[in-house]
C-alpha cells in the first residue's frame, strides 16, 4: 500500500473556494467514511482547517483512487469536479510524506510557523482513529509527523518566524490596550485569541459561546466574563474589537447587528461574519483573505531553512525505516522456514537414534539451532541494511527467490503485524 494525499489549500485556491469545500462536524465524518469505504482505499484521514482541506489515504491503485476521491470531495462540497480539479494537488508516496511533515511544521501555513496546525492534525488523527478509518500505515506516519512538528517548534525559531493567524490579524488593528473585546466561540482558535488579547493589554474581554460553561471557562482564564450566544447582538454594541471563530457554517454577525465603529477579525471557514459589514461606517473587517493578501508572517528567513533541513533529515530517516520494515516479513518467513527444516531434521535424527537420553537430545538440538542462527544472522542483518537504501525492495525479492520462500508467507506475516 502507498500513501496518497489529495487536497487544496490557500496556496492553490482562493479563500472563497476553500470556504465552499471546508467540511466540519457530521459532514467531515461522512466524508471520512465515504473515502475509506471506496474500493481503492484501505485507510483514510481528512484534515480540514481554515488553510486547507486534505485527504490522506493508503491505496494500491493510484489512478482509481485519485478519480474516486476527487469525485467524493466534489460531492461533499457541492463544488463541481471540473471547477475543483484545477485547484487540487496530488502527493504520492515519498512526496506525500514530505508534504505532511512540512505542513505539520507550519511551512505550508498562511502564517509561517503557526502552531495551531499541530493540534489540528492531532485532532484529525483522533477522529480517524475513533471511526476506525486508519490502520498501521497512516497512524504511524501521522504520529511521526507530529513528532517532527513538535521538534521543529522546539529546536528551531520557527515559532518566531511568523505570528499566529490571530496575531497576524490583530496586527492590522493598531493599539489594543484599553479597548473592549468580544470573542465569539470558545474553541482552540478562540482560546488563542482571548490569550493574545490579554497579553496585548486588553482587560475587558467578553466570551460568547453556545455552550455557556465552556465559554465561562475560557473567560475565567483571561479574567473576562461569559455570555450566552443569544447575547452577541447586545455585546456588539459595546465592543470595538470582535474576533470570531465558531465553525457555525453560517453568518453569525450581519450588518444590522452593528451600531458603531469596530474592528472585526473573522478566522472561520465558512465565514462567521457577513462581508457586507464592510459597508457599515467605521467598521473594519479582516478575514482570511485580508491576512493572505497582507503577507504578514509569510516569510521565515533562517528559521524556515532550519526547518526544511530538519524535514529532509526526518524524511530520509522515515523512508529508510519504512524500506527496512518492508523486508522484515521476508526475514521472518526465512527464519520460519529454517525453523521448520531444523525441526524436521531433528525429528529424523531422533527416530534413527532412539537411545539418546534427554540431555544429549537437548544438546544436539541447541547445537543445530546455533549453527542455523549463525548462518542466517549475517545475511538477514545485511539485507535489512540494504533494504533501507534506494531499491531496497529488490533485496527482499532476491531473498525470497534464493531460498524459495512461499510468496504467501511474507504477506501472512505482514497481516499478523498489522
Amino acid at each position: 500500500m502507498s500513501v496518497l494525499a489529495i487536497g487544496l489549500s490557500h496556496r492553490t485556491a482562493p479563500v472563497a473556494l476553500l470556504e465552499r469545500v471546508s467540511v466540519t462536524g457530521d459532514a467531515l465524518v461522512k466524508l471520512l467514511h465515504d473515502v475509506q469505504q471506496d474500493a481503492s482505499v484501505a485507510e483514510a484521514m481528512v484534515i480540514s482547517t481554515c488553510n486547507r482541506v486534505e485527504i490522506y489515504v493508503t491505496v494500491d491503485r493510484f489512478h482509481a483512487a485519485v478519480t474516486s476521491i476527487s469525485g467524493l470531495l466534489a460531492v461533499h462540497s457541492g463544488v463541481p469536479v471540473d471547477e475543483l480539479t484545477p485547484h487540487l494537488y496530488l502527493h504520492y508516496e515519498e512526496r506525500a510524506v514530505e508534504h505532511l511533515f512540512s505542513m505539520v511544521c507550519g511551512l505550508d501555513s498562511m502564517v509561517v510557523g503557526e502552531g495551531q496546525i499541530l493540534g489540528q492534525v492531532r485532532q484529525a488523527l483522533k477522529l480517524a482513529q475513533k471511526h476506525g478509518t486508519v490502520g498501521a500505515t497512516l497512524n504511524e506516519l501521522t504520529q511521526q509527523a507530529l513528532r517532527v512538528g513538535k521538534r521543529a517548534h522546539t529546536d528551531t525559531g520557527i515559532d518566531q518566524a511568523g505570528a499566529s493567524l490571530v496575531s497576524a490579524g490583530l496586527a492590522l488593528a493598531g493599539e489594543l490596550a484599553g479597548r473592549r473585546a468580544l470573542v465569539v466561540g470558545a474553541g482552540s482558535m478562540s482560546s488563542l485569541a482571548a490569550i493574545t488579547l490579554q497579553r496585548a493589554g486588553v482587560t475587558d474581554i467578553v466570551v460568547a459561546n453556545r455552550t455557556y460553561e465552556r465559554g465561562a471557562r475560557l473567560a475565567a482564564s483571561v479574567g473576562g466574563r461569559a455570555v450566552g450566544f443569544s447575547a452577541v447582538r447586545e455585546e456588539l454594541a459595546g465592543a470595538n474589537i470582535v474576533i470570531t471563530c465558531t465553525g457555525a457554517g453560517r453568518h453569525v454577525i450581519t450588518p444590522d447587528m452593528l451600531g458603531g465603529p469596530a474592528f472585526l477579525l473573522d478566522l472561520a471557514l465558512p465565514h462567521d461574519i457577513d462581508p457586507a459589514v464592510r459597508q457599515v461606517p467605521g467598521v473594519t473587517l479582516v478575514d482570511l483573505e485580508t491576512i493572505q493578501e497582507s503577507g504578514i508572517g509569510s516569510r521565515g528567513g533562517d528559521a524556515v531553512e532550519s526547518v526544511r533541513a530538519l524535514v529532509a533529515e526526518e524524511l530520509n530517516a522515515y523512508l529508510d525505516a519504512a524500506r527496512a520494515a518492508r523486508v522484515t516479513p521476508t526475514v521472518v518467513a526465512l527464519r520460519s522456514k529454517a525453523a521448520g527444516v531444523v525441526e524436521s531434521e531433528l525429528g529424523r535424527l531422533m527416530m534413527r537414534m532412539p537411545d539418546l537420553d534427554d540431555k544429549a537430545r537437548d544438546e544436539v538440538a541447541m547445537t543445530v539451532q546455533r549453527v542455523v542462527d549463525k548462518l542466517l544472522h549475517e545475511p538477514t542483518v545485511r539485507v535489512k541494511q540494504l533494504a533501507a537504501g534506494p531499491g531496497g525492495d529488490h533485496y527482499a525479492e532476491a531473498l525470497r527467490e534464493l531460498f524459495n520462500l512461499d510468496p504467501k508467507m511474507p504477506a501472512a506475516v505482514r497481516e499478523v503485524e498489522l
